[in-house]
């Protein structure tokens, strides 16, 4: 049986008296792209973060690789992350940032050429971070995920500020990187385009509410991500 990329495992947050996610179990498959979905306050920015190290959970385990992130070795090798909160210095240029990670992350110097050129950025390289749109600091979000080559990726809202044709190039380049043998985790409001892209489906409030394959929650042409989404929403207790 093959060890899924990510485990959580019974994971419970409180801050003070709010819980904020209580008793989530879930896997992500190796090879897949697994959207993870709630509405605000669910807890799915809770999760993330508990994933990739940045809270300790009251309760419960978070794995990866199956192991702990504090306990990996090397882990921009096994997971790049980007999310809410992982800012930028916006007076440096796209290549000062991603050199300043590549050299935390233990890169090859020739890795910023590679991930620049992958996410479309190449040509900007030396422009301040300041002057970029929010499609184009989606996209450098994303070249800094990739510096340390992982295996997973974990992104949150990773199409907001891309215009149609920057979500098509999103959705083919997240389906590429799974086909060269990647998983990715992507949290995200946008049901209809999850729908095109993802393999399995995670949806929480709290707790889990579905964990499986998108085929399993949407069973006719009648469904659709979005009603079956909402029909489990507002059927959780709040």
């Amino acid at each position: 049986m093959n060890q899924d990329a990510i485990e959580v495992r019974g994971l419970t947050k409180r801050f003070g008296r709010r819980t904020a996610v209580e008793d989530l179990s879930f896997g992500v498959a190796r090879g897949s792209i697994v959207g993870l979905l709630g509405p605000n306050g669910a807890g799915k920015s809770t999760t993330l973060r508990a994933i990739v190290g940045l809270l300790r959970p009251t309760a419960g385990d978070c794995l990866i690789d199956g192991a702990p992130f504090s306990a990996l070795e090397n882990p921009a090798t096994h997971v790049g992350v980007h999310m809410d909160g992982f800012g930028f210095e916006t007076g440096i240029t796209a290549r000062r940032h991603l050199e300043i990670i590549r050299l935390a992350a233990g890169a090859p110097p020739g890795r910023v050429d590679e991930v620049l050129e992958e996410v479309g950025l190449a040509d900007d390289a030396g422009r301040r971070v300041k002057a970029f749109s929010t499609g184009m600091a989606q996209r450098l979000g994303l070249a800094a995920a990739l510096i340390g080559s992982p295996r997973t990726l974990i992104l949150d809202e990773p199409a907001n500020g891309l215009d149609p044709d920057g979500i098509r190039w999103l959705r083919r380049f997240l389906r590429g990187f799974v086909e060269r043998g990647g998983t990715v985790l992507v949290s995200s409001h946008q049901l209809a385009e999850l729908e095109q892209v993802v393999d399995e489906v995670i949806v929480i409030k709290r707790r889990a509410l579905f964990a499986g394959r998108l085929d399993d929650l949407i069973r006719n042409d009648v469904d659709s991500l979005e009603s079956r989404y909402f029909d489990l929403v507002e059927g959780a207790q709040a």
